[in-house]
């Protein structure tokens, strides 16, 4: 068998994997590159916690050297202006998708329970939203997402 047909065999017999569900994480536009990584960090973290399906298994090299394991499907990343980001949060939380926020006030506090508290702090539509993190069915996440576009 040459190379070509190995390789179509090969495919056919591991086609590629699609997920039924997307996560996706909205970065207010105006964020310096640093906040913009910060902020995506934060918000994926909890995302495994909510929803553990979401987590492949562990990592291990050729060398048995063992690894973290990490989500199991890809991260999108997008960017939208204070209004889309606003309406984004709204519809996510109008469809029980699992959601992380993070608002600017969180960029002036320096441990977790201030963080908590700043959220506490203001009332859901009130909320000076810079990034948010979200995870469910595909049409309901691109749904949610209407108007953003997708990070440079």
């Amino acid at each position: 068998m040459d190379t070509t047909t190995a390789g179509a065999a090969g495919a056919a017999e591991n086609p590629p994997v699609r997920f039924d569900t997307k996560i996706a994480v909205l970065l207010r536009d105006d964020l310096e590159t640093w906040q913009r990584l910060n902020v995506t960090a934060f918000l994926v973290s909890g995302l495994g916690t909510a929803s553990p399906e979401v987590i492949g298994a562990p990592y291990e090299d050729a060398d048995g050297t063992a690894y973290l394991p990490m989500f199991r499907q890809p991260v999108l990343v997008f960017e939208a202006g204070k209004e889309t980001m606003t309406l984004a949060h709204a519809r996510a939380l109008s469809r029980s998708l699992t959601t992380a926020v993070f608002t600017s006030d969180l960029f002036g506090t320096g441990n977790d329970r201030d963080n908590r508290a700043a959220v506490r702090a203001v009332g859901r539509d009130a909320l000076d939203l810079v990034g948010m993190a979200v995870h469910g069915p595909r049409n309901a996440v691109d749904k949610v997402l209407k108007g953003a576009r997708m990070h440079p």
